[in-house]
């Protein structure tokens, strides 16, 4: 490996994980540390997805950091620019800008079992690290499905979180796949401006008015002078959600109230028959995210738009073909097809003590203990890592426990000194993965009748937690280190035969 600067702690990606991850390790006086950014700027999935009406789905209250309220919120629901001017005012408030480290895309973890620590290779430059922490998300890398014929299309073809800006759409044929959370709000707002929409619709979704509004100036005003009153909104928004959870989780049956409210916000907007047939999903509501839009269903009714319950299974030069032989002539394609979630494609670039790879040993499925530790990779830690995600409420909540679970981390290996490491034991990942699993059974997301990203290639729901985040957050509070081995140098051990020392937690 070339010349290489040592840090404590590589911080990989500066999204809400990365950033928070940044900020806590200065609360913690820990300022020897690196974030490797791949992009020019920070972000993460709110600086690459800029689409038109990207937006968040969560309350915006909610959906900040704890540690940095936001008073002067515009809106009740933000916008994707509204979010990301937030995390550059985070990045600023908390003196990360030093830290940062732009256009250096990992493209090699390894660990060195005899230094114990991280080598990294980037685009950037290398690095060395004690502990790597990484920060990548879930919705970092699109996934473009394997389309036959695509490479023929002459027109321009984009994913939803690669918007070309620079092409007008107006005046153009567009054809929309995917019916996700992108999806809802590409699709009102391109329609005015489109000679003709093609919606292909694999899988109905479910959509619930969004209760989106102007916060206005009086209103922030008073959350400015008195700071209590944002974090009592911040406190009622998750209660509410909190009280949410079992239905998800342990009763799906109670969801069926909330389906009706769904199928009234399509009746008023959606009056003919065929088309609400259409767009009527199948399966228990939550099973797949449940949508927000009050603008979703207007636009699909609109005489410009036709809404195909097929997927794409054929591109004939300008020519889309769905499943059920439809037929679309377009000028544009735009993908709202999702991400790689359940494999990840960071865990292809881990390189553990033994030469495997993290997506080796995740090719059965993710598993991590607490959502963090992988075993058989000492030192190194994700964030919103395997069954951390929520199907109801702000991941800001899940990132802020999985801080507490890192920061307790460095703390234990400061208590135990020296050149050390901690890998998380096999048995205790197995233990957490099977705890989880058990309880992932009677949930809606593994009972709804639907196929969804949550679901990895051979059905198990690795994405999601399965519980309140007031649960996780007691599972993250501490380090448990009898679920480590406690790896030391050699050269710490006296009379250690062996490159490393294992030691008893």
């Amino acid at each position: 490996m070339a010349e290489h600067e040592h840090v404590r702690v590589a911080v990989i990606g500066s999204g809400f994980g990365g950033l928070g991850a940044a900020v806590r390790l200065r609360r913690e006086g820990i300022t020897d540390f690196v974030v490797l950014e791949r992009a020019g700027g920070v972000g993460g999935t709110w600086r690459d997805n800029s689409y038109p009406g990207c937006a968040c789905d969560v309350p915006s209250h909610l959906y900040s950091f704890s540690f940095a309220p936001n008073p002067d919120w515009p809106r009740s629901f933000s916008g994707q620019e509204h979010i990301r001017a937030y995390l550059e005012r985070v990045t600023d408030t908390f003196g990360l800008r030093p830290h940062l480290r732009f256009n250096a895309e990992v493209k090699r973890m390894t660990w060195d079992a005899e230094r114990l620590r991280w080598d990294i290779e980037t685009t950037g430059g290398n690095w060395s690290a004690d502990v790597v922490v990484s920060a990548t998300g879930p919705l970092s890398e699109p996934k473009l499905p394997d389309v036959p014929g695509l490479d023929t299309f002459p027109g321009k073809v984009f994913h939803s979180a690669r918007w070309d800006h620079d092409y007008d759409l107006r005046g153009k044929r567009v054809a929309v796949i995917g019916t996700g959370a992108s999806a809802i709000q590409i699709v009102p707002s391109v329609q005015k401006q489109v000679e003709k929409l093609t919606l292909f619709q694999r899988t109905p979704a479910w959509v619930l008015p969004r209760m989106d509004r102007p916060i206005g100036a009086a209103e922030r005003a008073v959350h400015r002078a008195l700071p209590f009153t944002t974090k009592l909104r911040r406190g009622l928004l998750w209660g509410i959600r909190e009280l949410q959870v079992q239905a998800f989780t342990k009763h799906p049956g109670e969801l069926g109230f909330v389906e009706q409210l769904a199928k009234r916000n399509m009746a008023r907007a959606v009056k003919d028959p065929a088309l609400r047939a259409k767009l009527t999903p199948d399966y228990r509501i939550g099973c797949k995210r449940i949508l927000l839009s009050s603008t979703y269903y207007p636009a699909l009714a609109q005489p410009n738009v036709d809404v195909v319950a097929s997927g794409l299974t054929e591109v004939r030069g300008s020519t889309l073909v769905a499943a059920d032989g439809s037929e679309a002539e377009v000028d544009a394609i735009v993908f709202s097809t999702g991400f790689h979630v359940t494999d990840m494609p960071i865990a292809e670039r881990v390189f553990g003590p033994e030469g495997k790879t993290l997506a080796d040993v995740w090719s059965g499925g993710m598993q991590a203990l607490r959502g963090a530790s992988a075993a058989g990779f000492p030192n190194w830690m994700t964030i919103i890592g395997p069954n951390t995600g929520l199907g109801n409420s702000s991941m800001i909540l899940m990132i802020e426990s999985q801080l507490n679970y890192m920061a307790d981390y460095l703390r234990q290996l400061d208590v135990l000194g020296g050149r050390v490491a901690l890998d998380a034991r096999p048995s205790a990942v197995r233990a957490w993965n099977h705890r989880v699993q058990e309880r992932m059974k009677r949930t809606v997301w593994n009972t709804g009748g639907c196929t969804s990203w949550y679901l990895d290639a051979s059905g198990r729901n690795t994405t999601i937690w399965p519980g309140t985040t007031a649960e996780f957050r007691r599972a993250t509070r501490r380090v448990d280190l009898a679920e480590y081995a406690v790896l030391r140098a050699a050269d710490a051990q006296p009379g250690a035969g062996a490159e490393n020392a294992e030691v008893a937690a």
